[in-house]
């Protein structure tokens, strides 16, 4: 890929942003195969060694605060004309409403998946724990003479501390999923405010 046809398709991936970012961009990776070709490199080796124009873009829209995004987008392009305001103002109490229980969902669903990691890591942290009590309290048992009993709590504690370390790597794992689903939803509400298209 040239270096004309690698900005183009930066052009084209950060049509949403503002000009001034976008030319920001492009100076800033003209800049870097510039720099690489100066070094010694072809320019399709140069670009290559960049990255891939989608990476790059979906990179650059990860970074940028979604505030920025979503001014630049709601941004009028025109002044509204006043039979457009008064529409605005007469349909307020229905567009808000909805916007405000789309938001409420969203927010609730959020918060539900959070809720559910925490439940799952409060589970891991009270059968861990009754691993504890079940052999301290098994030990102590043993030591007062009840030695049958001592023994079925010794392994009742060392059942819960297997399923503790099950218990932990799932938690982990939980853990972890969630995390990637909410950069995910993060990308995807940012690139709701890039507009995909032609330049």
């Amino acid at each position: 890929m040239s270096k004309q046809e690698f900005l183009l398709g930066l052009r084209k991936g950060l049509a949403g942003l503002s000009q001034e970012d976008i030319e920001e961009r492009l100076n800033f990776y003209s800049e870097m195969i510039d720099d690489r070709i100066d070094e010694g490199l072809s320019e399709e080796a140069a670009v290559s060694e960049i990255g891939n124009v989608d990476d790059i873009v979906s990179q650059i829209i990860a970074d940028m605060p979604i505030t920025k995004l979503a001014k630049e987008r709601i941004k009028p392009k025109r002044r509204l004309k006043v039979w457009e305001i008064i529409l605005l103002a007469l349909g307020s109490p229905i567009w808000l409403s909805l916007l405000i229980a789309a938001f409420a969902v969203i927010a609730s669903l959020y918060i539900s998946l959070w809720a559910m990691i925490i439940s799952l890591w409060a589970v891991f942290v009270s059968v861990a724990g009754c691993s504890l009590g079940a052999i301290a309290s098994g030990i102590g048992f043993t030591f007062n003479g009840n030695g049958l009993t001592g023994v079925a709590m010794i392994g009742v504690g060392v059942v819960c501390a297997g399923l503790s370390v099950f218990l932990f790597y799932g938690c982990k794992a939980a853990t972890k999923g969630i995390l990637i689903l909410t950069k995910k939803l993060a990308l995807g509400v940012k690139s709701c405010f890039i507009k995909k298209g032609e330049v």
